[in-house]
């Protein structure tokens, strides 16, 4: 590229003096750039900065590209006359290129530059690595052609991507809407109506208080009372069936458990499930720590149906829950809660269902504690939240209605991600003919042959070199 195009960086003025940064030139980093046109920065210098850095005015429509770190092969065009730091390459126009044309060619390259990064901690390209790069020459008309073309696929491309993206969200609501009608009683309502001897609510509670309190003595434990709702808050909650009773969830279980505070590390015995391996009611096995430490492993060693809820996090992600079906081995950090001892009339995906529905997320969120940038819900309001009771059957009924539903979804969810996946590959598809030279057909071809300003590539060549040898002789 350096034998047809005309490259500088910027620079950074210095920090030590303030007026520098009190001008009104736009100064774009690195970070700024984000294949996109650049009208205003956050950052502004002085033309006495310019004097005394290496940063120079850019003129508009440029195109830059990122050589530092994470950043490294991002694109942008300038929208206005402006300076750049030493992370930013500039690209000069000329008449060699469209700007678009070395847009989508450097685009297509991004990877292979990523490649040529040397460093650590933040890896980098230089402007050598940038001229060194194999560009693609072709007649001008025909850039614009193949710029039109790969805009027109892409604009095509993005319609599908957005479409995708948009059943994406739809099943979330989809999911959400599930979830209300299997607690509110809907999705069972027939079902219910076919039954003869369903037990009252209040009978189940009964049922569960006596478990509990067998369960306490064996283990030696003093049983905790938990309040029942008063009139006020009941008439707070949605309507259930006569069937059904709104209960807390400290009435189904003999306590909860905060887990390990203790330190984990990359490799062990036994895997520890952190708040973010809970994903969508489910745990993700993936960016696992783990212990060897036996005490630890004794004492949160998970069983299979535990109930884990995540009890700090952002405002957004507090009081996720997921179930634990036995994997393999694992116990649970402190910002995830084990709910211990679910009583035998209680189903343990049911409640797991229930805390990631739009109903538990609500209650979270009014009784959820606010610090900076997370959120909190402790044990003990964990305990006051409000569960749905129904019967045993009818709980183990719901699950199944919720999981033929839910499964659908997952179906056509991996069919989505699959087809993202594919509009991707389909995008460098259309860049990888683009620049081979295969992404016009015959007709295109014979069209841009006929403009006025088309010559073949071999005397496009034999221009630049005589325009380099006049430049050479000045």
């Amino acid at each position: 590229m350096g034998e047809v195009c005309q490259t500088t960086s910027g620079g950074t003025p210095s920090r030590k003096n303030p007026s520098f940064y009190e001008g009104n030139i736009p100064w774009v980093k690195s970070g700024e750039l984000n294949y996109n046109t650049i009208f205003e920065t956050e950052e502004y210098i002085s033309e006495e900065a310019i004097k005394k850095s290496s940063a120079k005015i850019i003129p508009k429509d440029t195109l830059l590209v990122a050589l530092y770190g994470a950043t490294i092969g991002k694109l942008a065009f300038l929208g206005v006359d402006a300076a750049t730091n030493q992370a930013v390459c500039a690209i000069f126009k000329n008449g060699i290129f469209e700007s678009k044309f070395l847009y989508y060619l450097f685009f297509h390259r991004k990877q292979d530059l990523i490649k040529e990064a040397i460093g650590g901690a933040q890896p980098n390209i230089s402007q050598t690595i940038l001229k060194n790069l194999e560009v693609t020459i072709c007649p001008l008309p025909e850039q614009r052609a193949i710029v039109s073309k790969i805009e027109q696929l892409f604009s095509e491309l993005e319609n599908g991507i957005a479409n995708l993206k948009l059943a994406k969200e739809q099943l979330k609501v989809y999911r959400q809407a599930v979830l209300k009608k299997a607690f509110e009683g809907e999705l069972t309502k027939k079902w219910r109506e076919q039954q003869t001897d369903l037990p009252d609510a209040g009978g189940l509670l009964e049922q569960i208080r006596k478990e509990k309190e067998k369960a306490a003595k064996k283990a030696g434990k003093k049983l905790k009372q938990v309040k029942p709702f008063t009139e006020d808050e009941l008439e707070d909650l949605n309507r259930l069936p006569k069937e059904w009773n709104w209960v807390k969830i400290g009435n189904l279980t003999l306590g909860v458990e905060y887990g390990t505070s203790a330190k984990s590390k990359e490799s062990g015995d036994v895997a520890v499930l952190r708040m973010g391996n809970i994903q969508n009611g489910r745990f993700d096995w993936s960016d696992l720590v783990y212990t060897s430490d036996k005490t630890e492993i004794e004492k949160y060693l998970l069983s299979k149906d535990d109930v884990l809820f995540n009890r700090t996090n952002s405002p957004e992600l507090v009081g996720k829950t997921a179930i634990y079906k036995g994997e393999k081995p694992a116990i649970f950090a402190g910002y995830l809660i084990r709910i211990n001892q679910l009583s035998e009339l209680a189903v343990a995906d049911y409640l797991n269902y229930f805390l990631n529905c739009h109903i538990a997320k609500v209650h979270g969120n009014s009784v959820k504690t606010d610090g900076v940038n997370q959120s909190n819900i402790n044990g003990e309001k964990l305990g006051n939240y409000p569960f749905p009771l129904c019967s045993l059957p009818e709980q183990q009924t719901i699950v199944q209605e919720i999981e033929t539903r839910l499964s659908i979804c997952d179906k056509i969810e991996q069919d989505i991600e699959t087809n993202l996946e594919k509009a991707e590959a389909l995008r460098q598809s259309i860049l990888k003919k683009a620049f081979e030279g295969k992404l016009l057909n015959e007709r295109e071809l014979a069209e841009v042959r006929g403009a006025e300003d088309w010559e073949p590539a071999e005397v496009l060549l034999e221009r630049i070199k005589a325009e380099k040898a006049q430049n050479g002789k000045k």
